[in-house]
């Protein structure tokens, strides 16, 4: 496939992944819960010619190629948003109150919409089938589960899988491709809550209750002893209590305390031994100071593991198509004693990681702003913006490397 042709015609219809893109940001939606989403998404893969199917609870697949005998390489972009109010200044701001895509998954929908305009312009050069995954909840890391649970990886049977997501503040030009290098790129994730039951009373009168806010201040400063004094300096871990609920009035010692938080580690076995002292340690507390405590893991999501072949595949792939100096490894990054970028693990957890558990995988990093280029922001931030130079780009990425990888191991 000649490089040149396919980002001119990436380029050619730019102005639709930016529409695509910019509606999306106005709709955004949560969860599983993405009715306009999915229906836009759904519409316009059927414009192109394409028949979505549903994968469970609410993800779409679209397949294009099988002309030719082959492999089957997915790609995969997640389409739901944040529970966030958007403060950014942009005349497409999000139309949904408290709600916002400051993650970059409109631009990951977009560029696969845009990735598949690409593929079906060149079905019948494919060299097997290529698997377009739009997924739910990933926020939530819910909705990679659910699809897999519904067969997302069968009929036909993937060999092999990508996802990009944009990345902010990199001292790279927007559209530069950083490719992980083989091996944990993410962490686990578990999302627990704690809720510790006491008995209410008067204030004036704790003798007359358990008071549950004491022994939810105990459990916090004793959570973060397992990483201070049960894990080795290599072992990189963290946890999280994020909200604290309890408690109406001034003078009531209330009922409950309510605690939630995440959990992250790089180590499977080590979040299994955090996941077990978590529950003795807020067992043993409560116990001690009289209450009871039931701990519930929530939701989460294993480490991303990243196929070393498919990541020096893709490599290949994305300096081919974007040049020597657009296109990265890991490994690269940290050695180039020119850059500033220092390429390490990610701390964000990603549940595309439950794909990569199951058939060889790679994740791949777009850039998309800095400080230099009006983007100011983080991910996750109110404000963030951006820059949309990137989506053409990201298209091209996406229908590119698949057609390379089904073309060499088919």
């Amino acid at each position: 496939m000649n490089t040149e042709t396919l980002l001119s015609q990436a380029n050619e219809f730019e102005q639709k992944i930016i529409e695509y893109r910019r509606f999306l940001h106005m709709h955004p939606e949560t969860g599983f819960d993405l009715k306009i989403t999915k229906e836009y998404v759904k519409n316009e893969l059927i414009q192109m010619g394409y028949e979505p199917q549903e994968c469970g609870k609410c993800g779409l697949i679209v397949l294009v190629g099988g002309r030719k005998p082959g492999k089957t390489f997915m790609l995969r972009a997640d389409m739901d948003a944040l529970q966030i109010q958007e403060q950014a200044d942009v005349e497409f701001k999000s139309l949904h109150e408290g709600k916002m895509h400051a993650c970059g998954h409109d631009m990951h929908t977009a560029m696969l919409l845009g990735a598949a305009r690409l593929l079906k312009t060149h079905e019948s050069e494919i060299k097997g089938t290529v698997k377009l995954m739009f997924q739910p909840a990933e926020e939530t890391l819910e909705g990679a589960k659910d699809m897999l649970e519904a067969g997302v990886l069968e009929n036909p049977k993937t060999d092999a899988a990508l996802m990009i997501h944009v990345t902010l503040g990199m001292p790279l030009s927007t559209g530069s491709a950083i490719i992980c290098d083989g091996g944990i790129s993410a962490p686990t994730a578990d999302y627990f809550e704690i809720k510790i039951q006491g008995k209410g009373c008067h204030g004036a009168m704790p003798e007359l209750g358990v008071d549950p806010i004491t022994i939810a201040s105990h459990i916090v400063i004793a959570l973060q002893e397992l990483h201070a004094r049960e894990l080795a300096m290599a072992d990189d871990a963290v946890l999280t209590i994020g909200t604290i609920q309890a408690g109406d009035a001034n003078n009531i010692i209330p009922d409950t305390v309510v605690l939630r938080g995440t959990m992250r580690a790089y180590d499977e076995n080590i979040r299994k031994r955090l996941k077990v002292r978590l529950e003795e340690i807020s067992k043993g507390i409560a116990k001690t100071f009289r209450g009871v405590v039931d701990v519930c893991f929530t939701s989460g999501c294993p480490t991303l593991l990243n196929d070393a072949n498919i990541s020096a595949d893709v490599t290949k792939y994305c300096k081919e198509l974007l040049g020597e100096d657009m296109a990265f490894s890991q490994s690269e990054l940290r050695s180039l004693a020119s850059s500033n970028a220092k390429a390490t693990k990610a701390v964000g957890s990603e549940d595309f990681a439950y794909i990569s558990h199951q058939v060889p995988s790679i994740m791949v990093a777009l850039t998309a702003g800095n400080v230099e280029n009006g983007c100011p922001y983080p991910l996750h931030h109110p404000k963030v913006i951006f820059d949309e130079d990137a989506l053409a780009i990201g298209s091209s990425i996406y229908a590119y490397s698949a057609m390379r990888w089904l073309e060499e191991h088919s």
